[in-house]
C-alpha cells in the first residue's frame, strides 16, 4: 500500500516499531491479538490496528502539500479535514480556515471566497450541491480533493445499483458530513433513504411490505429521504450501502434483516433474490473492519480497563468504545492532557455526548492491565503520548526507549 509523507510530529517512535514489528510477523494481517508491552507494573495492550488509515494520511498529505506551495494563496477547507481536534488546529495554524462546521453551517460566506482562492474537499467527500457552489465560483472542487477512496467507492457501488433500478438504503448517522455527501452522490441515481441504526431498519419493514398509510413514511424519515421518494414503489427493489465508519456488523445485521423482509414479501428463492435485493457488502471499508476486529482480538485479553483514544466526534472511535464497554471499564479521550493524575480522568460518554470526571479508575494492584487502540484519525504520537503519561505515574517502570530496543531486537 501507497505510503504518505506527512508531518513526522505524527508519528511516533514506539508505535512505529510495534507496527513494522507487527508486519513483518503478519505480512497478510490475519492476526488479530494484540501487541503486549511490558513495562513492569503496567502492561500495555496494543490493538493489531489502529490510528490513521490510508484515506486520513492521504488528506493529510494533500493538506500540508498544499500549504507549502501555495505561500500567497487563502487556503480554505469546506469543514473539518477529519474528526480529529488535533489535525484541525495544526491545519488552522498553517493558515487554512474552515467555510462550514461538521453539521454544514456556514463560518464564512460564499461571497467571500474567490476564484483565486484553493478549497480543499474534505476527507469526507461532499455533496454535489456544494461542488456546483464551487464551480459557480470560479473553482475546481476537484483539485484539491482529499475525499477518502473508500467513501468514493460507497459512491461508485450506489451509483451501479441505482442504474440498474434499485433504491438505495443508506446506514449512516443523517448529519454526519460523510453520510451527507454519500446521500446526494446516491440521490442523483437513485431515490435514496439514510437509516442510522436496526431500528429505523424495521420502522421500514411496514412500508416495504405496504402495511400501513404510506403517506406516514413522510412524516416518520423527514429529512432522510431524497426528493421525490415514492414509498409506493421506490422500496420494490433496494440495496444497503453506509457511511464507511459505522459499525460494520451492524451495517451487515440491517442489510441481512431488509433482505430477509423482502424475500418474505415476494417469496422469493434463493436464486431470484437478486432480482430484489442488491449485493453491496464490498462497500464496507477496510480500515473499519481491520480497527475492529483487531478490537474484538483485544477483548480476548483479561484487562482492567480499557482506553480509546480519537475526537469525541469522530465515528469511527465511538464504535470502539462501543465494542470495549461491552466487557470492561473503558475511557474515552481525547489526549494525554485527560489523564488529570493517576487517580482522575476526564473522558467522554458519547452517548450523551457530555464529559465526565472519574476518580480512582487505575486499579491499586501490583501489575495493571490496560487495552489501548485509537480512532483511524488519531496521531500515533497521541497515543505515545497517552502512553507515557500513564508510565509516568510508576516511578519504577521500563522506560519506553528500553521497550523500543526489545521490540527491535
Amino acid at each position: 500500500m501507497k505510503s504518505f509523507e506527512i508531518p513526522s510530529f505524527y508519528r511516533s517512535p514506539l508505535i512505529s516499531a510495534v507496527k513494522e514489528k507487527r508486519k513483518l510477523d503478519d505480512k497478510l494481517k490475519k492476526d488479530f491479538t494484540p501487541t503486549k508491552l511490558n513495562f513492569g507494573a503496567v502492561e500495555i495492550y496494543l490493538a493489531r490496528h489502529f490510528g490513521f488509515c490510508y484515506g486520513v494520511e492521504n488528506a493529510i498529505e494533500i493538506a500540508f502539500r498544499t500549504v507549502q506551495e501555495n505561500p500567497s494563496k487563502r487556503i480554505f477547507l469546506l469543514s473539518e479535514m477529519i474528526h480529529n481536534p488535533q489535525v484541525n488546529a495544526d491545519l488552522q495554524n498553517n493558515g487554512i480556515r474552515f467555510i462550514m462546521d461538521t453539521v454544514g453551517k456556514m463560518l464564512i460566506d460564499w461571497n467571500d471566497i474567490t476564484s483565486d482562492d484553493i478549497v480543499i474537499i474534505p476527507a469526507f467527500g461532499t455533496t454535489l450541491e456544494t461542488e456546483e457552489k464551487l464551480k459557480s465560483i470560479g473553482i475546481n472542487p476537484l483539485q484539491y480533493n482529499t475525499t477518502c477512496p473508500f467513501v468514493e467507492k460507497v459512491w461508485n457501488r450506489s451509483e451501479q445499483i441505482g442504474k440498474k433500478g434499485y433504491s438505495i438504503i443508506i446506514h449512516g448517522k443523517p448529519k454526519h458530513e460523510e453520510t451527507r455527501a454519500t446521500f446526494s452522490h446516491s440521490s442523483y441515481n437513485a431515490p435514496s433513504v439514510v437509516i442510522k441504526d436496526l431500528t429505523e431498519a424495521k420502522k421500514l419493514e411496514k412500508y416495504i411490505q405496504k402495511k400501513v398509510d404510506l403517506n406516514l413514511f413522510f412524516e416518520e424519515f423527514k429529512g432522510q429521504y431524497s426528493t421525490g421518494f415514492n414509498p409506493q414503489t421506490d422500496f420494490d427493489r433496494i440495496g444497503v450501502v453506509n457511511q464507511t465508519t459505522m459499525l460494520a456488523s451492524d451495517t451487515q445485521e440491517i442489510a441481512d434483516y431488509l433482505k430477509s423482509v423482502i424475500v418474505d414479501h415476494y417469496q422469493l428463492e434463493a436464486t431470484q433474490t437478486q432480482e430484489r435485493f442488491a449485493d453491496t457488502r464490498d462497500t464496507l471499508c477496510y480500515a473499519t473492519n481491520d480497527n475492529q476486529g483487531a478490537v474484538r482480538g483485544l477483548l480476548e485479553e483479561k484487562a482492567d480497563l480499557a482506553i480509546v483514544v480519537g475526537g469525541y466526534n469522530s465515528s469511527n472511535t465511538s464504535h470502539l468504545v462501543e465494542l470495549c464497554e461491552e466487557k470492561l471499564p473503558t475511557y474515552y479521550i481525547e489526549n494525554e492532557k485527560n489523564l488529570v493524575d493517576d487517580a482522575t480522568i476526564n473522558h467522554y460518554n458519547f452517548h450523551e455526548h457530555i464529559e465526565l470526571i472519574s476518580t480512582d479508575y487505575f486499579p491499586k494492584k501490583e501489575t495493571v492491565k490496560i487495552l489501548i487502540t485509537s480512532g483511524a484519525s488519531c496521531p500515533d504520537a497521541v497515543v505515545e503520548n497517552v502512553i507515557r503519561k500513564i508510565l509516568s505515574f510508576y516511578p519504577t517502570v521500563k522506560s519506553i526507549e528500553d521497550v523500543i530496543d526489545e521490540i527491535k531486537k
